[in-house]
């Protein structure tokens, strides 16, 4: 049950950081929709940039008398022209990424309030089950300590080591002549002990306190 507690946290962490990561992809997708966005404006401030230039020359042009320099303007015109028409090329690209972007948004929109719906239902069952176990836990505790003050003061210390060094496997049965903890083979005497059920018997190899029920095999195996 311990055991099954400690689980518990690293469960609700991994609910978390799942959650947390879709937000994070939605986080980014807006992130480049605002991006592209600020990215077109700057286009068209740019565009107009261009065509201020143009209304400059065009009057420049009307004030000049000089044939080259006319030319020059007209020149520097078709030059603006033909960077207003690459700068449309250039909102046209960021117009179709940004329609890509928003489809992305809607997606990871749909995945984070899928995630954050299964974490808030999973972390309530995860909390339920966490106190559920510490009520079972503590009312196990309790009778332990009513069983333990039953039990005669060495045995009780004996198995305090024992589990101290080896966990809740303490008390084990014996498997096909063997014992349930280690799987070494016991001796005749040692299952003749246990079946006889009339002291503590303990195995010989790992220390760990063996007991018999009449299901029990207790031949070795071929």
């Amino acid at each position: 049950m311990s055991q099954e507690l400690s689980r518990l946290g690293p469960e609700r962490e991994t609910l978390q950081t799942s959650a947390a990561n879709t937000q994070k992809s939605l986080d980014a997708a807006k992130m480049r929709v605002k991006k592209l966005e600020l990215d077109r404006k700057q286009r068209d401030v740019e565009i107009e940039a261009q065509k201020t230039q143009i209304e400059k020359y065009l009057n420049q042009q009307l004030q000049t008398r000089k044939n080259e320099e006319y030319k020059a303007l007209t020149h520097q015109i078709e030059t603006a022209k033909a960077a207003i028409f690459k700068i449309e090329d250039a909102q046209i690209a960021l117009m179709e990424q940004a329609e890509a972007a928003q489809k992305d948004v809607v997606k990871a929109t749909a995945e984070s309030a899928a995630a954050k719906k299964l974490l808030d239902d999973q972390i309530g069952h995860l909390n339920q089950r966490e106190a559920n176990l510490k009520k079972e836990l503590a009312e196990l505790q309790a009778g332990r300590k009513t069983l333990a003050e039953a039990v005669a003061a060495p045995t009780r210390s004996r198995y305090e080591r024992l589990f101290k060094h080896k966990g809740e496997n303490v008390i084990v049965g014996i498997e096909h002549g063997a014992c349930g903890g280690c799987h070494m083979k016991l001796t005749a005497q040692e299952v003749a002990n246990c079946r006889a059920q009339a002291e503590i018997v303990t195995c010989t190899s790992c220390s760990r306190i063996l007991y018999f029920t009449p299901d029990m095999d207790l031949e070795g195996g071929d």
